[in-house]
C-alpha cells in the first residue's frame, strides 16, 4: 500500500562527486542544501552576497562579478545606523562605509573566482515578486527595512524571468562552458505576498525554468531542474514537515529532499565516503560521561584514525 504520491526524479547526466566544485545561489533553501554539502565535506560555496530571493538579484550579482565591477560610495547608503547596499543581503551591512565596500568587493571577487572554477551551479529561486526604487526604477535584492513607500512592487513576467536566467547561463558559459546548471524552486511559501500571490509567483518561476529547458541552447543537457518545490508540496503535504511558522520546511523535510537530491545528483561511489564522514561528524559532537576513561580514549583514537583515512582521500577535515 502506498501512503504518498512520489515525484519521479531522473538520474543526472553530469552528477556531483568529491572532485566537483559546487556554487549555490538563491533563497534560504539554497542555504539548507549548502549546509548538507558542507556536512558531507563536498567543495561548495553558498550565497556570497547573502540570501537572494529573486532571479534579477542573482543575475545582477553574477553579471557584476564577471564584469569585475568595483563598488564605490555611490553604491551604498546609510540607514538604521549601518551602511547598506541594495544589491546584497543585510548580513553584508557594516557600521562603516569603508567596511561595507571592502566586504562587497571581496565577495564579488570571490564570486568571480568561484564561477570560473565551478563544475555545478545550483540556483534556487524563491519569488517572482520584486521591489524597485521609485526614484530610479532599479530592482533591489533587499529593501533593508527602508519604508515601503520608497518602492514599487511588481511581479516579474515569465518572459522577464526566462530572459534573466538566459543571461545568467550565457554569461557564465562564456568563461566556463562545461558548467552544469541546476535550477530549483524554493518550497518556502512567501505568504507575506498573499496566498494567491505566492502561488502565482511560484508558477511564473516554474514556467520560466521549464521554458528554458526546452530551448535549443540546452541540447547538451547542461541545464536541469530539480523538483524540490514539488516534493515538498506533494510528497510532504503534511504540516509535520514544517517549522512552527508553517511556512518553512523543518529539518526532517530538508533531509528528505536532500536524500532525493543525493539519489539523482551525487555519484553512487560517493555514498561509502559520505557514510564514513557522517560517522566522524557524529563522533566529533559526542559528549562522553567520563572523558578520561579508557573506552573514551580508545574512541578518540579510532576517530582520529578515521579522519586520517578521509584526509588521505583529499577530504578536508
Amino acid at each position: 500500500m502506498k501512503l504518498q504520491t512520489q515525484i519521479p526524479i531522473q538520474k543526472a547526466d553530469n552528477p556531483i562527486d568529491y572532485e566537483s566544485n559546487v556554487v549555490l545561489f538563491g533563497s534560504c533553501f539554497a542555504e539548507n542544501i549548502s549546509e548538507k554539502f558542507s556536512y558531507f565535506k563536498f567543495q561548495n560555496t553558498s550565497n556570497p552576497f547573502g540570501i537572494l530571493f529573486h532571479p534579477k538579484a542573482i543575475e545582477n550579482l553574477i553579471v557584476n562579478a564577471l564584469q569585475q565591477k568595483v563598488y564605490t560610495k555611490d553604491d551604498v547608503f546609510y540607514y538604521n545606523e549601518r551602511w547598506q547596499c541594495y544589491d546584497a543581503h543585510s548580513k553584508l551591512s557594516c557600521t562603516s562605509e569603508e567596511g561595507v565596500l571592502a566586504t562587497l568587493n571581496a565577495k564579488l571577487e570571490l564570486t568571480n573566482y568561484q564561477l570560473k572554477k565551478a563544475s555545478h551551479i545550483i540556483i534556487t529561486l524563491g519569488t517572482a515578486w520584486v521591489y524597485a526604487l521609485k526614484e530610479s526604477s532599479v530592482i533591489v535584492a533587499n529593501c533593508h527595512k527602508v519604508p515601503q513607500k520608497e518602492f514599487e512592487k511588481c511581479l516579474l513576467t515569465i518572459a522577464e524571468i526566462t530572459k534573466s536566467l538566459e543571461t545568467i547561463i550565457s554569461k557564465v558559459k562564456a568563461i566556463n562552458p562545461k558548467v552544469q546548471f541546476v535550477f530549483t524552486v524554493s518550497p518556502v511559501r512567501h505568504i507575506k505576498d498573499g496566498f494567491i500571490e505566492n502561488t502565482l509567483s511560484k508558477s511564473h518561476l516554474i514556467a520560466a525554468i521549464h521554458h528554458l529547458l526546452k530551448t535549443e541552447s540546452n541540447s547538451d543537457k547542461r541545464v536541469s531542474y530539480f523538483p524540490s518545490f514539488e516534493i515538498m508540496i506533494d510528497e510532504l503535504r503534511d504540516y509535520r514537515f514544517y517549522n512552527e511558522d508553517l511556512l518553512h520546511p523543518n529539518m526532517m523535510a530538508v533531509h528528505y529532499i536532500w536524500e532525493q537530491f543525493q539519489s539523482a545528483w551525487i555519484v553512487p561511489k560517493a555514498t561509502p565516503i559520505m557514510k564514513e564522514i557522517d560517522a566522524v561528524q557524529k563522533g566529533l559532537i559526542h559528549k562522553p560521561f567520563n572523558p578520561s576513561s579508557q573506552a573514551h580514549l580508545k574512541f578518540l583514537e579510532d576517530l582520529q584514525r578515521k579522519i586520517a583515512h578521509l584526509q588521505s582521500l583529499n577530504i578536508n577535515f
